[in-house]
């Protein structure tokens, strides 16, 4: 396993900021600094970061169903509860994957794995992640088209890769991207404000029953599998 994915693996990062430390001299493999970042690493090699030993951890994922009136970050400079309120105090290195903003609702992943948080919210992966979304006053189904086709945002390009009206003012929507407050900038765009927002799904994990601001521990096998998807 090259130096870089081992780091990763160990819980320091996503292999991009291993890379940083390894480039900084901060990585020893077997006693020597070591700054090749294609050095292969194996069972009987002992590696320090920082003069601490590093070993691969297994990998922490967990699904929270956040409620509205929660920041996604670990701090809040005005003083609001933060998604971390929810979550037990040993699981507060835990990185959150993707956001949802403070009044939106909806599944919401942690881990241990940087490399695994990088991949899942990376758009070049394409794992679609499915809304519900609820409006403040009836949409033209016709119109529907110019959301899949998509329109310029500030952070670039805005498409949803598809979109099922329940009703007209209730919608489910399918994203690959990741733009900041994407839905709520699309609708608002086309004239209908968003006034609730559910986040159902991300690739094959869905809320099913957890209550909100309840969370589960997933599996290996469901790990795998989301593995699976990302390869």
């Amino acid at each position: 396993m090259r130096l870089n994915r081992f780091l990763a693996s160990c819980g320091l990062g996503s292999r991009r900021s291993c890379e940083t430390l390894i480039r900084e001299g901060r990585v020893t493999v077997n006693g020597d600094i070591c700054v090749n970042l294609a050095v292969q690493i194996g069972d009987r090699d002992l590696v320090t970061c920082d003069d601490r030993r590093v070993t691969p951890s297994k990998t922490l994922l967990v699904m929270l169903h956040k409620p509205p009136g929660y920041t996604t970050s670990t701090i809040d400079e005005k003083g609001r509860r933060t998604v971390y309120d929810l979550l037990p105090p040993e699981w507060q290195h835990l990185k959150y994957i993707g956001r949802l903003d403070r009044e939106s609702e909806g599944l919401l992943l942690f881990t241990s794995d940087g490399e695994l948080a990088n991949q899942i919210a990376h758009p070049r992966h394409g794992l679609e992640k499915e809304y519900v979304v609820y409006l403040e006053k009836p949409f033209l189904r016709e119109k529907k088209g110019v959301l899949i086709k998509g329109f310029p945002l500030p952070e670039g390009h805005a498409k949803m890769e598809s979109v099922e009206f329940i009703t007209r003012r209730q919608a489910r929507v399918v994203l690959k991207q990741g733009l900041k407050r994407q839905i709520r900038q699309m609708f608002e765009t086309m004239g209908c404000p968003v006034r609730r927002l559910v986040r159902y799904r991300i690739g094959h994990l869905t809320l099913d029953d957890l209550a909100p601001g309840r969370w589960r521990v997933l599996s290996e096998a469901q790990i795998a599998g989301l593995k699976r998807r990302l390869a």
